[in-house]
């Protein structure tokens, strides 16, 4: 397999693992994947999480890093992150490898066929510049090596598995919004909720958000899928702001969520993160010039948001495969 396309054997962990106690338990939890080092994003969620009558617990699921190739961005992402609870993506596992010693994984995300192979590479160029600045903060790297795949949370009394990519690999695309339309899917997801007691995931990596619920006719019960696409980045056309996921005992207040429903007696709902989109811009612009991989795959995206609405998110009509 080529850089960029393969999925490492260390990127993968048995679906058992999530039969287990809870390591979260919270009356609210925020799940932010995909900030990508977007400092004003990071700014916004947590003048959410401030916002919220009682302090919700933030998992960051990983790829907090991606644009953030300065030194002072890298710094402040980072160790404002590692203040919470954090989950490593490919991008934090991969930044602690050496490239020249891990040609195959590229950046880690394990591209699915339909992403073209030009977009692969540029991704794999990417990794390579984030990797040259992670160097020069070795104790941080170290701590992101370190960070867990996947979490069980409790919220009130129920159980929801926290992942990156999907239940069993750190970049799986199983929980992608076309992968939620195969019904092989579903049943693998429904086992697992069963084997582990869980309600549902909550996922990013595969930069599209979606919310799905499928009720189990076997055990009575309805599993869920949450994947909040980008903290980041827009997730939906002619807008410029990212998502996040809110599971709660709580409801959201008025007007702050885009989408949801109610899983068992949890609240779960995708929250805008409206960041300063010109000031995001104009230091995406600084570190990814005209010309640049980072300025060819994600410019357009960050300008226009990709071509994907709602509807798309939550499986009324089948979105087109796309990734940035």
């Amino acid at each position: 397999m080529s850089p960029g396309r393969s999925c490492p054997l260390h990127y993968r962990y048995a679906r058992s693992v999530f039969a287990c106690a809870a390591e979260i338990r919270a009356e609210t939890i925020y799940v932010i994947g995909g900030l990508y080092g977007n400092v004003p994003a990071l700014k916004a969620i947590l003048e959410l999480a401030g916002a919220e009558q009682i302090k919700p617990t933030l998992i960051f699921n990983g790829d907090f890093n991606w644009f953030n190739v300065d030194a002072e961005s890298f710094s402040t992402v980072n160790r404002e992150v590692l203040r919470h609870i954090a989950l490593r993506g490919n991008v934090e596992t991969e930044l602690a490898q050496n490239v020249d010693a891990d040609e195959v994984a590229g950046c880690g995300c394990a591209y699915p066929d339909y992403v073209d192979d030009a977009d692969v590479a540029r991704s794999n160029t990417i990794m390579a510049r984030l990797q040259e600045i992670a160097r020069a903060f070795p104790e941080l790297v170290q701590t992101l090596a370190g960070l867990p795949m996947h979490a069980v949370a409790e919220v009130g009394d129920t159980r929801f598995g926290v992942v990156h990519g999907d239940a069993e690999s750190l970049a799986g695309w199983r929980f992608a919004h076309d992968g939620l339309h195969d019904p092989a899917n579903i049943a693998w997801l429904q086992q697992i909720c069963r084997d582990a007691k869980l309600a549902g995931f909550a996922s990013s990596h595969t930069c599209l958000p979606t919310f799905r619920r499928f009720a189990d006719t076997d055990s009575g019960t309805v599993n869920m899928v949450i994947n909040n696409g980008a903290a980041g980045m827009p997730n939906f056309s002619r807008t410029h702001y990212g998502l996040i996921s809110r599971l709660s005992v709580f409801p959201a207040g008025d007007g702050l969520s885009q989408y949801g429903g109610v899983v068992g007696n949890v609240y779960i709902d995708a929250i805008p993160v409206h960041y300063d989109a010109a000031k995001f811009l104009r230091s995406f612009l600084k570190n990814w010039p005209e010309g640049s991989a980072g300025h060819h795959s994600y410019f357009k995206r960050i300008v226009e948001g990709p071509a994907y609405a709602a509807p798309h998110a939550l499986g009324l009509i089948r979105a087109p495969l796309v990734c940035a």
